[in-house]
């Protein structure tokens, strides 16, 4: 089967993605040239494993360069655009679209780029070779019907194959577990970017800090002595995201953090995060995690 074939998948621009609870699988090794954009963002989340070659993905405003060893997960509902890199002469890489697992959040939150994009890498190369083994044995998993043992290989030029099954769409989705555990856990987390200006560090930093405070573009230019317009421009230039933009990834995170380890309510977790509308962070938390407040708190207890 080819991407050309199955129904609802992206094998060009503007083209939508699988549906929200479908599994699909699959191994590319494209030219220069091949490009996918999702104005409106994917249905489902995104694993992209990189094998050979270069691609480049953007996320909203969050943009990174894959290589072999690294894995790029792009959540749903912000627009996505993946291509060959410009300068590379081809991209090699496996790809899932599927439902996450809650786990999986947590275990890819220290690699969040903003936006819904989590680069998580370098991976050493000592676990390359049992990571692509997982997404063989994922490809394999899906296109097991039930009878008899699940296949152990599939045709070489069958590059996609899709889970219909319960049981084949469970395992299939245990092969991703292990590739999602084995990257986040021994990829080397990103270090701060080298040349970011100490003034932008420090806004940073007391985002980070306390992200429910009312920050405000000029409250923190006035924390690290700059005009609220330097400062907007600096962040945005070295971050690639304005401060507002951070902040609210910030208050996502601690309200995700709130709503797994405490008992407080949804309206208490969205105003102890800085959010003044349970409505709005409703929404925002949605887009940003896949599940409601309430499911999000359900499903990790």
């Amino acid at each position: 089967m080819s991407a050309d074939e199955l129904p609802g998948t992206a094998a060009g621009g503007g083209a939508p993605s699988p549906p929200p609870g479908l599994v699909v699988v699959g191994h590319f090794d494209q030219a220069p040239g091949y490009a996918v954009d999702r104005p409106r963002g994917s249905d489902s989340w995104l694993f992209t494993w990189t094998t050979g070659g270069h691609g480049r993905l953007r996320q909203g405003r969050a943009e990174t360069r894959a290589g072999a060893g690294d894995l790029v997960v792009l959540a749903p509902g912000v627009r996505q655009k993946y291509a060959v890199a410009p300068d590379a002469p081809h991209w090699r890489f496996w790809w899932a679209h599927c439902p996450p697992r809650p786990t999986w959040q947590s275990w890819l939150r220290p690699y969040d780029a903003g936006d819904g994009m989590y680069v998580v890498g370098p991976v050493p190369a000592g676990l390359h070779g049992r990571i692509e083994s997982a997404f063989r044995r994922m490809r394999a998993d899906a296109r097991w019907t039930g009878a008899g043992p699940p296949p152990d290989t599939v045709p070489a030029d069958d590059r996609v194959a899709v889970a219909h099954g319960t049981a084949a769409r469970e395992l299939a989705l245990c092969a991703l577990a292990e590739v999602v555990l084995l990257t986040a856990s021994a990829a080397r987390e990103p270090a701060p970017a080298p040349g970011v200006d100490e003034r932008v560090r420090r806004a940073q930093a007391l985002i980070d800090a306390d992200p429910g405070a009312p920050h405000t573009v000029r409250s923190l230019a006035e924390a690290v002595a700059l005009s609220p317009s330097r400062l907007a421009h600096l962040f945005a230039q070295q971050l690639g995201r304005s401060p507002m933009r951070a902040l609210r990834e910030a208050r996502l995170r601690h309200a995700a953090q709130l709503l797994e380890a405490t008992d407080l309510s949804v309206e208490r977790v969205a105003a102890a995060s800085g959010f003044a509308s349970p409505f709005h962070f409703n929404r925002v938390f949605r887009a940003r995690y896949g599940t409601p407040p309430g499911a999000h708190r359900a499903a990790h207890r």
